[in-house]
């Protein structure tokens, strides 16, 4: 029996500190509903964990992304129909003006509502904005340029190849008033004719002249717009430079280049073909009617865009929320702890805790018993 060495209170004493801390370690799990709290408690698990974390809370963030710019679309397409009802207007009047029962005071008034339609055009689409950027104006179309004077890339679908060697010859001709006709184009891509047309109507490929602009439509409806004004030279040849820069860059992902590019080409008189009309004569009127024709169709082909756009992003979102549940439920597997299955391990230590203290009390007694052979 020794004194100075209680080897029987130093096991208990052990165990029982052991099992305090892991006690105490079982407390903080069910306290904080985590079965990892600190590195030391999984160092791989905490490791996987924080980055999921993160990963999650980016997939959040894209999700808001995503939203917004279904927001940004729904703008533009509501400003959008706008335009194209008062498309329709001009329409209406235009061939109401075409009628040969009209007086030149009726073509006059006719002309008047028709000028505040077209004014009322050029001002939706200046002000139509989402978060201060302008949606109409330009500011989101697709970036192109030709290199000769003159002639200039209006719009292009983002479907349109790029990286292509295009080169465009254009014939024109100027009435009185300088309006511009184009009478002849040939499109050559990396040096093979693709689109052509002449003036006595021959043509290859789908191509479209609506006097002073052509446009060019691949086989997937993707389409490449042209315009030639007055300074531009009467027969020249061009190189094209259709590099898809522009647009509005929407990140939809948690990672780098997981984004959407939304493109809005711009909305205005000129693009729609809409600028000079006067219907106070028949022929006028004829010429308008041709002209709003070609708007409606700009028109409709942007809001189909539109709608692509937004059926395109709310998928986003969907795919988003399935990523982030199946990824949080991954997250929890290794970071969550299991309630049940702690209250057990606590009880347990709880009656391994009270039984050690029991027996280093009892332990801490025999060194007493030395003192009995003493007496």
């Amino acid at each position: 029996m020794k004194i100075n060495s209680n080897i029987q209170a130093m096991i208990a004493g052990n165990v029982l500190r052991s099992n305090e801390s892991r006690q105490s370690a079982s407390t903080e799990r069910m306290s904080s509903g985590y079965k990892i709290n600190n590195a030391k408690d999984n160092p791989a698990g905490m490791a996987i964990s924080n980055k999921m974390r993160a990963q999650i809370a980016n997939l959040n963030k894209a999700n808001q992304n995503a939203s917004n710019a279904v927001n940004v679309v729904e703008t533009a397409d509501g400003a959008m129909g706008e335009i194209q009802d008062i498309i329709q207007r001009i329409s209406e009047l235009s061939i109401k003006a075409a009628n040969g029962v009209n007086t030149t005071e009726d073509r006059e008034a006719i002309q008047k509502e028709i000028e505040q339609l077209t004014t009322e055009i050029s001002r939706i689409a200046k002000d139509t904005e989402y978060n201060s950027q302008n949606l109409l104006g330009g500011e989101q179309q697709l970036k192109g340029y030709a290199d000769t004077l003159g002639l200039e890339v209006i719009n292009y679908d983002p479907g349109f190849p790029l990286g292509k060697d295009y080169e465009v010859s254009i014939t024109k001709s100027n009435d009185a008033e300088g309006n511009v006709t184009i009478t002849n184009v040939n499109f050559k891509v990396d040096g093979e004719t693709k689109y052509s047309y002449d003036a006595g109507g021959v043509s290859v490929g789908d191509i479209f002249v609506m006097d002073d602009r052509v446009t060019f439509t691949q086989a997937d409806g993707s389409t490449l717009t042209l315009k030639a004004d007055s300074t531009m030279a009467d027969s020249v040849t061009s190189k094209l430079d259709i590099n898809g820069v522009g647009g509005m860059k929407i990140q939809v992902g948690a990672a780098e280049g997981q984004e959407i590019q939304l493109v809005i080409p711009k909305v205005s008189l000129d693009n729609l073909s809409l600028t000079g009309i006067d219907v106070r004569t028949e022929e006028g009127a004829k010429k308008a009617i041709d002209q709003t024709k070609y708007a409606l169709s700009f028109t409709s082909a942007l809001r189909a865009r539109l709608g692509a756009y937004e059926n395109r992003f709310e998928k986003a979102i969907t795919n988003l929320d399935v990523t982030t549940e199946n990824l949080t439920q991954a997250y929890s597997t290794i970071k969550d702890v299991d309630m049940a299955d702690e209250m057990v391990e606590y009880t347990t230590l709880q009656v391994l805790v009270q039984a050690g203290t029991s027996m280093l009390s009892q332990a801490n007694e025999q060194p007493q018993q030395a003192l009995q052979l003493l007496q």
